[in-house]
């Protein structure tokens, strides 16, 4: 399985623009707050490394998306 986060700051709508834009769309995780994100991916799935240290690296970087890495 891969997981990919796009982070936008943008208001979003389900369009057909956006789900064209963003292939395989399937849900929104927001907004909510990084420590929200963090806590829902570590519940949710088991990342290595983990989801704290993925979010925080994707965070802090100049890229759009990501891809979260598993075990």
């Amino acid at each position: 399985m891969e997981l990919h986060i796009i982070y936008t700051e943008a208001e979003m709508l389900l369009s057909k623009e956006c789900l064209d834009k963003h292939a395989g769309f399937k849900t929104s995780l927001g907004p909510w707050e990084q420590d929200a994100v963090i806590e829902y991916l570590t519940d949710e799935y088991d990342l290595k490394p983990s989801a704290a240290i993925q979010v925080n690296a994707f965070v802090v970087s100049e890229a759009p998306t990501c891809l979260l890495t598993f075990s």
